[in-house]
């Protein structure tokens, strides 16, 4: 693989310095003068029609600067994709948790206590909450009338209380299962998971006299969200900027407008700016956590192992609201009808749906975790009625070289079958078990890269220094650290001597901002940017010293022929004089495509536990993951980014629910929650399978989200290796094995 005098090393958070010292500036932290701050009254009911609401008493109250109901904001709808959120509720309430009107005070005690004093008459309506029942006949009407939502796709008009159904197929579904050998069908449950961010939404909304909007809000997508506050309030998104704050923490879950929309009102209302910061409690109950599901997985086999055909249904509990997706459904489920293997004749049917429980979005691999956990387990429960080992099982179906799917997904760069080897090879696979009820367990994952526009500038000033300008937000994957590392390599400079400003949205081009595949798709964006700069100070330099532009050579701060090292400029020295000549500094503006890539990226988990039979405890000892990756741009930042993800796979295996009772998220505390600590970390192993040959600059591949989809069902399949259980609804819990393990002996 190619050395690199950047790329490679292992650099330290460009952020770091200013997160342990208190500078990092985040929306709780911004004081505007005449400040006042907003708070939201909150329905107790999972469906009911409102019948009044009296704010009299809440105006009244000393200190109250305004107060506002759904009948301020009538007819605006807001969403990510799916225009289907009131930032208030106009005529009823869906949900638990559903924001009813907003009160801004001069203090945040004053809010709270004004929200106490609004009355509010409620009628309750019939309620659903199971994913399958809704889509009965006779269920209760969720968003009743035959709504038509707007989205980036088209008007979209729910059917009944399916909101979107996709369906892919290959082969000859019926013919595949006639000629299958076996027949194996299974069906698998997954919970609601909160992100588990450790800052809770929050954001500032000014609006001027002139009716300018600003905005501060610990959102990964300022632009995305300028689109979801102009288009819902009929405003020119020119007039809208959202201004660049820390975020702590993200994880998917802070891509939606939240109280946003709220406090625009409340800042109008009230002539002053506003700020909301939620609670905790309210980010549980009300937040947007990661999709339930109901899995069906029916397989058709051959004799020899060998898929032949599958049918999947996969039913999305998405909540009262679609706003809070990117999407109108979760491409995760494409996973269900083949995922890393080849299935000649498959048929998977996708539905995402509401209920009267909190709206669902985003969280790491929307709709991969859930769909991985199916099919791995799924595979493992063939493999033990075939009597055929799990791995070899995976060997025999894995995906090859230039394969496409059913789905469209293309394979290409990739090395599914190493991946499979360098797990078992280094988790012992095959070594005898160091004693009773240990067990080892496999799964295997791909993850396709994010789809997005991503824009950056570069400016070399005359002292040689660069500046990389991007409106993409660090949400904790160390993508400003990485665009520093890229631009730093292509221009031949020490990363000391590049910064990065993140600008608001009045600043630079339209760029999607963070999520999937961030680091490689910004990056390219950067480096594009990079490579423009250097193209002119070519040309300048050929101009200034009679030089080749084709034999000219960045590296190591100075700019000379190729073959010449010891003789050349520095680049200060170039920078100097091209900046004079020019007489300005100088610049590159990249914007990158939102094509989608191809699929190069896989992951193989084996996990090894060792379950107590009497109390059903599970420990994890060990967790290897393996890896399919391309150049990796800083180890120390890719490395997290693997360890990250698996424990909060782990968290989704063995402990994370947010548990509801009739729509209630009961659930309202991290304690309550339990993500995972340090003491329930196990040993993790990292083996990569490198290869320069990724889809990102200099042939990186993404990481962030294909390792946390093959935990849970690695750990699943081990537990059934150690004890004989199957557990196919997540949480694996010590209540869950020891009842299998008695309904066994029985």
């Amino acid at each position: 693989m190619t050395i690199y005098d950047v790329i490679g090393t292992p650099v330290t958070r460009a952020e770091g310095p200013d997160k342990v010292s208190g500078a990092h500036l985040y929306p709780a932290d911004v004081h505007l003068p005449g400040m006042a701050f907003g708070k939201v009254l909150r329905s107790p009911f999972p469906h009911a029609r409102i019948a009044s609401i009296d704010t009299s008493k809440a105006e009244r109250l000393p200190g109250v600067l305004a107060v506002v109901t759904g009948q301020d904001l009538l007819g605006v709808r807001v969403g990510r994709f799916l225009r289907d959120v009131p930032p208030l509720a106009e005529d009823k309430v869906r949900f638990v948790g559903e924001k009813v009107a907003a009160v801004a005070a001069i203090d945040p005690d004053i809010a709270e206590e004004a929200l106490i004093l609004i009355d509010v008459e409620y009628e309750e309506l019939p309620a659903v909450f199971d994913p399958i029942e809704t889509m009965e006949p006779g269920a209760p009407a969720i968003h009743d009338g035959s709504p038509s939502y707007d989205s980036p796709s088209g008007q979209v008009t729910p059917d009944g209380n399916v909101v979107y159904h996709d369906s892919w197929s290959g082969g000859d579904i019926e013919l595949g299962f006639k000629e299958s050998d076996l027949v194996f069908e299974h069906t698998f449950t997954t919970p609601w998971v909160h992100q588990g961010y450790m800052e809770a939404y929050s954001c500032i909304v000014d609006v001027d006299d002139s009716g300018q909007v600003q905005v501060w809000a610990n959102n990964k997508q300022p632009f995305m969200l300028r689109r979801q506050l102009a288009s819902g309030l009929g405003l020119p998104e020119e007039q809208v900027t959202v201004n660049p704050t820390g975020i702590g923490g993200d994880f998917g879950g802070k891509a939606g407008a939240m109280n946003v929309p709220v406090a625009h009102a409340l800042a109008q209302k009230s002539g002053r700016p506003v700020q909301m910061v939620m609670s905790y409690i309210e980010e549980l109950m009300a937040g947007n956590p990661r999709h339930p599901s109901v899995i069906t997985i029916k397989t058709g086999m051959k004799n020899d192992g060998r898929f032949w055909a599958r049918q999947a249904r996969v039913v999305y509990n998405g909540g009262a609201y679609g706003g809070f997706r990117g999407s109108l459904n979760l491409n995760g489920s494409r996973q269900a009808g083949g995922g890393p293997y080849r299935v000649p004749n498959f048929q998977i049917d996708s539905y995402m749906v509401y209920t009267n429980n909190v709206p669902c979005g985003s969280y790491r691999a929307p709709g991969e975790p859930q769909a991985v956990f199916a099919v791995e387990s799924h595979t493992d429960m063939i493999a033990a009625e075939m009597g055929i080992d799990p791995y070899e099982l995976r060997l025999r179906n894995v995906v090859q070289e230039g394969d496409v799917s059913g789905t469209g997904q293309r394979f290409r760069n990739l090395h599914g079958e190493e991946t499979l080897q360098a797990a078992a090879e280094s988790s012992g696979w095959n070594d005898p078990k160091p004693k009773p009820n240990v067990g080892r367990g496999i799964a295997l994952g791909q993850r396709p890269q994010g789809r997005a526009v991503f824009n950056a500038k570069v400016r070399v000033d005359g002292t040689g220094r660069a500046t990389v300008f991007s409106s993409v937000p660090d949400t904790g994957v160390g993508f400003h650290t990485v665009a520093c590392q890229v631009v730093a390599e292509d221009l031949g400079i020490p990363v000391e001597d590049v910064d990065l400003v993140q600008v608001d949205t009045g600043k630079i081009d339209f760029d999607t901002g963070a999520g999937a595949g961030t680091s490689v798709g910004a990056a390219h964006a950067a480096l594009g940017a990079a490579q423009e700069v250097r193209g002119k100070l070519t040309r300048l330099a050929a101009e200034f010293y009679g030089w080749g532009e084709e034999r000219i050579v960045f590296k190591e701060g100075r700019v000379f022929v190729d073959g010449e090292p010891n003789t050349g400029v520095s680049i200060q020295e170039l920078a100097s004089r091209s900046v004079a000549a020019l007489g300005t500094d100088v610049t590159g503006d990249v914007t990158t495509s939102a094509e989608e890539p191809d699929v190069t990226s896989f992951c193989a988990q084996i996990a090894e536990v060792e379950v107590d039979p009497e109390t059903g405890e599970i420990q994890v000892n060990r967790i290897v993951t393996s890896h399919d990756v391309g150049t990796i741009f800083n180890p120390l930042g890719h490395q997290g980014q693997i360890d990250g993800a698996v424990i909060q796979g782990l968290g989704y295996a063995l402990m994370e629910e947010l548990q509801s009772e009739e729509g209630r998220i009961s659930t309202l505390s991290l304690g309550d929650v339990k993500i995972p600590a340090i003491p329930d970390v196990p040993e993790l192993i990292t083996v990569l399978v490198e290869a320069a040959d990724g889809n990102g600059p200099y042939q990186g591949k993404a990481i962030g989200e294909n390792p946390i989809s093959p935990v849970a069902p690695a750990i699943a399949n081990a537990v059934f290796d150690a004890v004989g259980v199957r557990i196919t609804d997540l949480p694996i819990t010590a209540e869950k094995v020891v009842a299998a393990l008695k309904q066994k002996s029985a």
